[in-house]
């Protein structure tokens, strides 16, 4: 028997480990391939949810708009909203002066909250910062005059701020905070605070959707007023009032400023419409909270009357000969319900049709804005028919004729200024070549390539720095690394659901990216688990849209469900799902987290939104369409609340309620009788003293996955 060499045997030991290498190699690439691939479809459940949300708020606003131009002002549906149209009062200084006067609030010695002198210093501002660190609150007092002195601040700058890096001093910029306190503490730790040797840049929203923009807000103010020439913030499309109703910031001040909080919002109403626009560095590199458009001219931004625009949802107002001009008429179409479904309102600024590459757009397809049958109405006619589908008086519906002579007259030039507002603070970039309407978001454009190499050559700018959209990694360049997004709040959706990020840059304008996770719970998941976190909450909200449109989803299923059996195929289920929801979603990917057994390719519909695994609220309604109305539009009823309770004390009376559900009645075209509405105020009034508590409300029927707390 012959021996076997050493030298064989050593080379199949290796070729073993080479092979059990490669094998392990293999699946450790198939694993994270199917990671990343969960990872982005829960991003993509996330983004679709959010994007449809700012859709709603666009329709809801527009409807408004379509009420305040062709109701007269004496119906009580305009008056009930005419005061979030209002214009900033045009007054003297010193009438603003008494109005937010500070003095006569006293700050009692009980109070144990930070304390500030004016001026602001810096050892002041970093004191405020340990004591928002700590979760302490600032007296009123305190908060009103800090907002007084950075209101008579903004008022002498520029809408384009120019900012020069050196090399002592490299600029910091900063994206999205939305509310999240604890990512800018975080930023602050690794890259200092705001100094004359540390300057920053932040670009816009600084509010909503987080718990402590207030705090935000504060500290960034108060180191304006140490370092004007140094902290620069620009305005994002949530510094307006009007989408704080929606997405909480509204509701943050008043719920922690009860005395004060309407005078506190109404001097920050004033303060975002002074915000700058844009900052530019070195003349070279352009900084905006949205992006541009084809029609970006920075020399118009420059010379905007910024204070004009407290809220950038509302065009300019223009009558020529007492007609309606394009843009009214546009509205009006989409108040009319011409413009139906997810994802199709018109954009703010944007009417006309798209061109068919919209189609090839990223995250999901485009579709083209339907037109109502009827283009040859009349604009009265047009009017007449709303005003009969709302259910209201025709007479009161008449087009004010005597208005139109009464109201300044908006030009041409105006409604250039708004458009150019709009675009700087709401558009997104894409990678076509073009600039079409942003139908995802409803306000501003998509921009592609070509535009971004065109606005830079024609200011002589190499780079565009810009917000507004979260990114997994807290950054991404597009447009040939001539575009960059920063986004500065980490955990966004969800906890581990994307990291946050700051650029430093120096004089050789070179950005360096430094990323982080404000979570210490997040840092210790694994790559799995944080994945299967995220994907556990976006499929929660995912489940909730898909159980308020149950009575939908069931009606079309039902087309294809001709003998009454509950079964409809797998295909069938996917594409009507996307037909009623419109959020633009891979549902044959997601059917195995949804659907929970098929057979033969078929599935039990019926039983499938039984097993959605939502609770609802117990409360006796004659009506059960209205439970349904309610789900589907909790966002709309809160926003419209908030706008009925001018007085800010979050009670309405079971009138203003009435009036709540008919402005929502009227705005989806719906019928809902007023002994429902009746009984839903009724019910819900749980102390019965005849008014009703706006958070309770909304509360009552917030919606709770039984999975999810399993």
């Amino acid at each position: 028997m012959q021996k076997e060499f050493p030298v064989f045997s050593v080379l199949n030991s290796a070729l073993n480990t080479i092979s059990a290498a490669l094998l392990i190699q293999r699946w450790y690439r198939q694993h994270v391939a199917r990671l990343e691939m969960r990872r982005r479809c829960t991003w993509n459940i996330f983004q679709s949810v959010e994007y449809a949300g700012e859709q709603d708020q666009i329709k809801l606003y527009n409807y408004f708009g379509f009420l305040m131009d062709h109701f007269t002002p004496a119906s009580s549906e305009r008056n009930l909203i005419s005061h979030i149209f209002r214009k900033n009062e045009i007054c003297l200084d010193t009438e603003w002066e008494r109005y937010f006067c500070y003095k006569s609030i006293e700050v009692t010695k009980s109070y144990t909250g930070p304390h500030l002198t004016f001026p602001v210093t810096f050892c002041g501002v970093s004191k405020l910062v340990e004591a928002f660190k700590h979760k302490e609150q600032l007296h009123a007092r305190y908060v009103l005059q800090l907002l007084g002195e950075t209101w008579r601040l903004l008022r002498t700058f520029p809408n384009i701020s120019h900012v020069i890096a050196c090399h002592t001093k490299p600029i910091t910029i900063c994206g999205d905070l939305h509310g999240h306190l604890e990512d800018l503490l975080l930023i602050f730790y690794k890259n200092g605070l705001p100094s004359s040797d540390k300057p920053y840049v932040f670009n816009g929203d600084f509010v909503d959707r987080g718990k402590n923009s207030l705090e935000i807000l504060l500290t960034l103010f108060g180191f304006l007023l140490v370092y004007p020439n140094d902290v620069h913030l620009n305005r994002g499309n949530h510094e307006d009032h009007i989408v704080n109703l929606r997405y909480g910031f509204t509701k943050e001040v008043l719920g922690k400023y009860r005395v004060h909080g309407k005078k506190i919002l109404k001097l920050l109403q004033m303060i975002f419409s002074w915000l700058p626009l844009a900052t530019v560095i070195d003349n070279k590199v352009l900084i905006v909270h949205g992006g541009i458009s084809d029609t970006t001219d920075l020399d118009k931004i420059a010379r905007v009357d910024r204070q004009k625009y407290a809220s950038a949802l509302r065009p300019p107002k223009m009558k020529v000969h007492g007609c309606m001009t394009k843009m009214n008429e546009n509205r009006e179409r989409e108040a009319c319900g011409q413009v139906e479904g997810r994802r199709r309102v018109c954009s703010l600024t944007y009417h006309s049709s798209a061109p068919d590459h919209r189609h090839d757009l990223p995250r999901r397809s485009l579709n083209n804005t339907p037109v109502c049958s009827k283009l040859d109405l009349s604009v009265d006619e047009k009017l007449n028919s709303r005003c009969r589908l709302s259910g209201f008086d025709q007479a009161r519906c008449e087009l004010k004729k005597s208005d139109s002579y009464l109201e300044s007259k908006t030009t041409e030039t105006d409604l250039d200024e708004w458009k150019q507002i709009v675009d700087v603070l709401w558009s997104d970039p894409m990678p076509q070549n073009g600039c079409i309407p942003n139908e995802v978001r409803g306000g501003g454009c998509y921009w592609g390539p070509d535009v971004t190499e065109e606005v830079l050559r024609r200011n002589n700018l190499q780079l565009l720095i810009r917000s507004h959209e979260c990114k997994q990694d807290g950054y991404e360049f597009c447009h040939n690394r001539r575009v960059i997004t920063i986004f500065s709040a980490s955990n966004y959706y969800e906890v581990g659901s994307n990291r946050g990020a700051f650029i430093r840059m120096g004089p050789d304008l070179v950005p360096h990216f430094i990323q982080y996770q404000a979570s210490t719970t997040c840092r210790e998941l694994t790559l799995r688990q944080s994945v299967g976190w995220t994907e556990r909450s976006a499929l929660q909200a995912l489940r909730e849209q898909l159980f308020i449109h149950r009575s939908d989803l069931i009606s079309a299923f039902q087309e294809f469900d001709p003998n009454n059996k509950g079964m409809i195929s797998v295909t069938h289920w996917a594409s009507t799902t996307e037909r009623v929801l419109n959020l633009g979603l891979p549902w044959r990917v997601l059917r195995p987290q949804l659907v929970s057994s098929t057979q033969h390719g078929m599935m039990d519909y019926q039983q499938w939104i039984k097993e959605l695994s939502i609770t609802e609220p117990k409360l006796e309604i004659s009506d059960n369409s209205i439970l349904d109305t309610m789900y589907k539009n909790h966002s709309n009823l809160e926003t419209i609340f908030r706008i009925i309770d001018t007085d800010h004390s979050g009670l309405i009376s079971f009138k203003e309620f009435h009036q709540t559900w008919e402005l929502l009645r009227s705005h989806l075209k719906t019928e809902i009788s007023a002994k429902a509405i009746a009984d839903l105020a009724q019910s819900i009034d749980f102390n019965k003293d005849g008014s009703i508590d706006i958070n309770e409300f909304l509360e009552a029927f917030r919606l709770v996955d039984i999975s999810a707390h399993n």
